[in-house]
């Protein structure tokens, strides 16, 4: 069995990402990123809970960091959906294409993986938005010293977001001539999972700056 992304050393997963080999790329280093923004997140609250002085925030980080958690146990498992993501597209190029029958069912076929490659990159955008407004809501409320690691998370998240929003768009490019219906519905997606992050993700650097 081949060996897991997720079980891989942290240069062994770098010397791998670096090679020529077509996966892992950016979609698996895209949820990487957003699951160390949810890693972050979850440092931050548990250097929060039962610390002096925090009495009052104690249920909302205990709450905040079940979600935290979940995320990034679920952006970790992406790491390795989304470098597979793409097989089942390679493997549909291979079916055979001799009569209208067998390209009629190669091209349909071509489409459903291109899907199911689009989607799995969506999850990633949406999970890693997801990040992003609980360390919003977390804020500066957090403990002092670690704040930082709160916009060093939002920021790793922001990243893991933008660029999972690549992958979806580039198969999007394929998927849209066939079914236009389909981009269009994931086209709006995106634009609401984008729409003014970067500007909220800026503001909570600014506001966490200033405790410094």
């Amino acid at each position: 069995m081949e060996k897991k992304l997720i079980d891989m050393e942290i240069t062994e997963f770098l010397d791998v990402l670096a090679s020529d080999a077509p996966a892992p790329g950016g979609g698996a280093a895209a949820a990487i990123a957003g699951a160390m923004g949810a890693g972050l997140g979850s440092m931050v609250a548990n250097l929060t809970i039962g610390k002096d002085g925090y009495e009052e925030v104690q249920d909302f980080f205990k709450e905040k960091l079940i979600e935290t958690e979940a995320l990034r146990y679920r952006l970790t498992d992406l790491v390795d959906l989304d470098a597979n993501a793409f097989s089942g597209v390679i493997q549909a190029f291979k079916l055979p294409k001799e009569t209208e029958e067998e390209k009629a069912a190669r091209s349909a076929t071509i489409l459903a993986e291109y899907k199911v490659a689009t989607e799995v990159p969506m999850e990633t955008c949406q999970a890693c938005r997801a990040v992003i407004d609980h360390l919003i809501e977390m804020g500066t409320k957090g403990n002092k010293n670690a704040l930082s690691d709160i916009a060093v998370g939002a920021l790793c998240a922001l990243t893991g977001l933008k660029s999972a929003v690549h992958n979806v768009e580039i198969n999007l490019g394929y998927i849209s001539g066939k079914d236009k219906e389909y981009a269009e519905k994931m086209e709006a997606q995106l634009e609401g999972l984008l729409e003014n992050i970067v500007e909220k993700v800026n503001k909570l650097d600014e506001e966490v700056r200033a405790t410094f």
